[in-house]
């Protein structure tokens, strides 16, 4: 039996879509009823939120060579998507959940997630026509770019790579995109390469720069 939390019933109590109709009739009384939505229940939503509803909008696109949230920050260990797409709650509860289970061999390994599902979606029931006004809420997403990182897992050094891969493997499997295992120790690798290059590259280009004024001056001379 799944273990509800007081902040999973809180959140029901304050996000349920619940609209009140009066009807009058010819001898002028009134009836009263109540229509309440169900959403799916998960620890991963918004205690507030300014509007019930909300465009369903598009997934951002990286543009301008911003590098923000594509790097781990908080731990070695890191799950990134490759394609752009809108994660539920409900995904990202059962990918949390997986890595849990993996590595609960380690002591002091903990999960971290690095997006949030604060976006409400509507549904409308099926068959319904065109019109008629937004459908209902159905449950809570998020819009994640792609070469984002969305959970992190930091260890005091007890989580083996082999361990932590696996984690994010059963982990994708959860979700609806391809994803790939990042490791902060090949990372900060390729970055020192990465510049090693650079710094030789403009090394190259400056031995160039200065042989053309020498081969012009001699060629003059």
């Amino acid at each position: 039996m799944a273990m509800i939390t007081r902040r999973a019933l809180w959140a029901d109590a304050v996000h349920a879509v619940s609209s009140v109709w009066v009807a009058t009739n010819k001898k002028n009384k009134i009836r009263v009823g109540v229509h309440t939505a169900r959403r799916f229940r998960s620890h991963l939503a918004p205690r507030r939120t300014k509007y019930r509803k909300s465009q369903k909008g598009r997934v951002p696109l990286p543009t301008g060579g911003s590098v923000a949230g594509t790097t781990l920050t908080i731990g070695e260990f890191g799950m990134r998507i490759r394609v752009g797409t809108r994660l539920t709650a409900e995904q990202l509860s059962a990918a949390q959940i997986a890595i849990k289970r993996s590595i609960k061999p380690c002591k002091g390994a903990k999960v971290y997630l690095r997006v949030f599902p604060d976006v409400p979606v509507t549904r409308k029931g099926n068959e319904v026509r065109m019109g008629k006004g937004k459908g209902a809420f159905d449950h809570w997403a998020c819009r994640v770019s792609p070469g984002k990182v969305i959970m992190e897992i930091r260890s005091n050094g007890d989580l083996r790579p082999e361990m932590a891969k696996e984690a994010i493997r059963l982990a994708g499997h959860k979700m609806p995109v391809p994803v790939e295992f990042l490791e902060k120790s090949k990372l900060e690798q390729l970055a020192r390469k990465a510049a090693e290059q650079q710094k030789q590259q403009l090394a190259a280009a400056l031995e160039s720069a200065e042989s053309v004024p020498a081969a012009a001056k001699a060629s003059t001379a």
